[in-house]
């Protein structure tokens, strides 16, 4: 029932009886909304104050829930910044982890957290980042300070950071999805709304994701530039590079072309997911769906290795491959599908985002 709930809020189209239906929800976001427009106002006017590091900050975040593409952006951005003798430190909140109490997940060389610790995210960001200190928990001005002191970096970037007003930001940049836009324009939790949409004028700079031409999605950027006229869009799309076997070996993309595969996932968007992997010339023969950030048992692990006998190979997502590292899965034919973020105006987005420095 919560599955189809999900899936429900993030249509952007609601006949009458799915309206009615969602009518209770719509009352929580009400209360919800007045929340939200509080603590902002309570910022506006400096009786909330924010905090300032001592070097920049760069902030990558969402307006609505669920996957607008924010953990490979971070990885994207964070490792072009090292690439150009920028000293980067990673702070997140560490969302599903039971540990949130300002924890070094890596320091750039070691990972010293488990993945149920970390969160899924933290830790698939220590695993493929090299040289950059993640450090999770939720206050990230301490946490800062702790990068800046231990690590000696030279820039801060907030994983998840647009609703994190007590840090200031020298640069917000605003993840939108492109296919799923702002939903049906409601709050949380009766829409896809972390706040409202106007809210999108904090942005400095706003990144268009799952875009596979940037002349793409005209009426979402005309609703952008109507809120926020003065704020640069850019376009990014997801780039398949490979499949990782639960070894960590990466397999090239034309290894499993034309096998009939188990598709799985307990992401936010799993249909653009499915996508991507039709993209890579894989034939998918069975889907399982689970909720985001889904924490995976013994149970949902015998019922994978069961339908997967079925076809040649199950394909995830990295996330997920995280997720499922706490089991024992060497005797499936599994692996996960490899991506990167690319930005298609990418050397001004660069340029735009060093002269922060």
């Amino acid at each position: 029932m919560r599955e189809q709930i999900e899936r429900l809020i993030y249509q952007k189209e609601k006949s009458l009886w799915k309206r009615i239906l969602l009518f209770p929800l719509y009352i929580l976001s009400i209360l919800y909304g007045l929340a939200i427009r509080t603590r902002n106002s309570l910022y506006d006017i400096n009786i909330l104050t924010s905090k300032q590091l001592s070097c920049p900050v760069i902030s990558i975040g969402n307006i609505t829930v669920g996957g607008t593409g924010k953990t490979p952006m971070v990885m994207t951005l964070t490792n072009e910044l090292k690439r150009r003798g920028i000293n980067v430190a990673i702070l997140s909140r560490g969302y599903k982890g039971k540990r949130s109490s300002g924890d070094i997940v890596s320091d750039g060389k070691r990972i010293f957290l488990l993945p149920e610790e970390s969160g899924d995210e933290a830790f698939l960001m220590a695993k493929e980042l090299k040289g950059i200190p993640i450090i999770i928990g939720k206050d990230r001005y301490r946490n800062g300070m702790l990068a800046i002191e231990r690590f000696g970096v030279r820039c801060i970037v907030l994983d998840d950071g647009y609703q994190y007003l007590r840090l200031k930001r020298n640069l917000d940049i605003l993840l939108i999805d492109g296919y799923n836009g702002f939903g049906d324009h409601s709050l949380f939790p009766r829409g896809i709304l972390r706040e409202p949409e106007t809210n999108i004028r904090r942005a400095h700079l706003i990144i268009l994701t799952k875009i596979e031409s940037p002349e793409e999605f005209r009426p979402l950027k005309e609703r952008i530039l109507k809120i926020h006229p003065e704020c640069r869009i850019f376009h990014s799309h997801y780039e398949p590079i490979g499949f990782v076997d639960h070894k960590g070996e990466i397999k090239e993309l034309n290894s499993l072309k034309g096998r009939k595969i188990l598709a799985f996932s307990g992401i936010a968007n799993p249909d653009y997911f499915f996508s991507l992997l039709r993209k890579c010339g894989l034939e998918i023969m069975s889907k399982m769906v689970f909720p985001d950030h889904y924490i995976y048992t013994v149970k949902d692990l015998t019922s994978i290795e069961k339908e997967v006998k079925k076809f040649d190979y199950a394909v995830t997502t990295e996330k997920d491959m995280v997720r499922l590292s706490k089991f024992r899965i060497d005797h499936i034919p599994i692996g996960a599908l490899k991506i990167e973020m690319r930005i298609w105006e990418n050397e001004e987005f660069y340029k735009r985002l060093m002269e922060i420095f």
